[in-house]
């Protein structure tokens, strides 16, 4: 598969969010498919194939986790530790996208292995320049890990 088939997990427990999140990633001509976990003991489920998500052909691994950091059930720091702490999912790449700017959240997620931390835009537009700067980057130039199961090649 090419990285324009990669899924992409958005781990966001704001309705609102969501719906920005996806528009703004469709008007930056992202077509991968967007997997949403509404807390963190979903995305936990959704990475280990837990349960109703155990089919990877239906529920595929993801290239890349966006990640928000205040979730219900589990926190969003957790479910990064978590997410380090599985060796099929050392590669995984995890974008931190939250409403904190608070320096202690940023140092411990980078602490905890994120690969990149964006406090969420405060307009449409800037999401919309956010989205377009990820596809460039993590779907475009970014090399992923040919060995990785979780490399967009791999599914």
């Amino acid at each position: 598969m090419s990285t324009t088939s990669a899924a992409i997990l958005l781990v966001e427990d704001n309705e609102d969010d969501v719906f920005l999140m996806r528009r703004a990633l469709k008007s930056a001509g992202i077509i991968n498919p967007l997997i949403v976990a509404e807390d963190g003991q979903q995305a936990i489920d959704y990475l280990a194939g837990a349960g109703e998500f155990a089919d990877r052909a239906t529920h595929p691994l993801p290239a890349i986790v966006f990640l928000d950091l205040k979730l219900p059930f589990i926190r969003g720091h957790d479910v990064l530790s978590w997410i380090r702490q599985q060796p099929h999912l050392e590669n995984l790449v995890v974008v931190i996208l939250t409403s904190s700017n608070e320096p202690k959240d940023l140092k411990e997620a980078y602490r905890l292995g994120a690969n990149s931390y964006v406090v969420k835009p405060p307009t449409s537009e800037q999401l919309l320049d956010l989205a377009k700067a990820f596809r460039w980057y993590w779907l475009r130039f970014n090399e992923f890990d040919p060995l990785s199961e979780v490399a967009p090649g791999s599914r």
